[in-house]
């Protein structure tokens, strides 16, 4: 079943990157809006391992954009719901899943021994403290930066994070990090778009299209610094 799962992929990849994908452990870190659509494609795209964390449950306003979010699954934990569609798509991947927020005495648990992580958290806290560990580690990361707040998926661009601009997340990751003596080195999605003003109530607007697109960059880039030398 696999092998026909991932046929469309293998066709265009060839087996050799394909063997190495099945091969990989990756962490995902953040099942929302952007990280729900970067799991998809990973799971999809045929990594054999995953690591997946979220200390949320689903409630009805994220069912606007978070393909993970669905009637059935409100109120129930974001990282078990993950894993048993990961299970559904693909039953032979190993996953692992924690129902906790990262913090600095999970973080190295949860990054050791990956091939890659990806980083969907929203809070600066919680994303600087992975970016730092991952740079520290020199295990590859790819990172989300700010997809609320924006209209346009055409404005999407992957940049190391000293690169960015325009984005109010990327700067404060940027400054965060930079005071800690962290350069060059970490891939990050970001949109040079403006970001629209907060909504009345305080909440961040945000499309399903733009999100998706974000998850959906992530996961390619991963993809390809997985394969690179394969």
């Amino acid at each position: 079943m696999r092998e026909q799962r991932l046929s469309r992929i293998t066709g265009l990849l060839g087996k050799d990157k394909i063997d190495r994908l099945t091969q990989c452990k990756v962490a995902v870190v953040g099942l929302g809006a952007v990280g729900g659509f970067c799991l998809e494609a990973l799971v999809r795209s045929g990594i054999g391992n995953l690591t997946l964390v979220d200390f949320d449950k689903f409630e009805p306003s994220n069912l606007n954009r978070q393909i993970l979010a669905l009637e059935s699954t409100l109120g129930k934990s974001k990282a078990q719901v993950a894993a048993q569609r990961v299970k559904d798509i693909a039953p032979e991947v190993e996953v692992k899943y924690y129902e906790q927020k990262l913090s600095e005495e999970n973080v190295n648990e949860i990054v050791d021994g990956k091939d890659l992580v990806v980083d969907a958290i929203d809070d600066v806290h919680a994303k600087c403290l992975l970016l730092k560990t991952c740079w520290e580690k020199k295990i590859p990361v790819v990172s989300s930066m700010g997809a609320a707040r924006k209209k346009d998926p055409s404005r999407i661009k992957v940049a190391d994070l000293t690169k960015t601009h325009t984005c109010p997340l990327a700067k404060q990751v940027r400054t965060n990090l930079g005071k800690q003596g962290i350069g060059k080195g970490i891939t990050v999605v970001f949109s040079d778009e403006m970001p629209t003003d907060l909504n009345a109530d305080g909440s961040l607007g945000s499309m399903p299209t733009v999100t998706g697109m974000f998850g959906l960059y992530l996961a390619h880039q991963a993809i390809k610094i997985l394969t690179e030398n394969s």
